[in-house]
């Protein structure tokens, strides 16, 4: 669940608008409006400030992640596999420019 998700659940549950929510945890309405629609992050701070004032604890754990090797080199063989059929741009062409006489050229 991501954090915008977490936001709106705890609002509703809450039974708070956005803008008595916003006024509780100490930030702009428009601040969580963003949060919401996940167009902006919150700090840690902010996001436990916000939940404590819907009336929820945040209980968040840190885990390093994890990459299945084979899941990652199936996904790499797919993306090459796909790059070769892919149209190929054409070589380079040594293009030619005008020459145009210098400034100091009589007209």
């Amino acid at each position: 669940m991501d954090v915008a998700s977490v936001l709106r659940a705890a609002r509703r549950r809450s039974g708070l608008t956005k803008r008595a929510l916003a006024r509780r945890a100490h930030t702009s309405a428009a601040a969580l409006v963003e949060y919401e629609k996940n167009r902006r992050s919150p700090s840690v701070s902010t996001l436990e400030r916000v939940l404590h004032a819907a009336g929820v604890d945040a209980d968040i754990h840190l885990r390093p992640a994890t990459v299945d090797p084979e899941v990652a080199a199936r996904r790499l063989g797919e993306v090459l596999e796909l790059a070769d059929a892919l149209p190929r741009r054409p070589a380079a062409r040594n293009l030619r420019y005008p020459a145009f006489p210098p400034d100091d050229a009589p007209r």
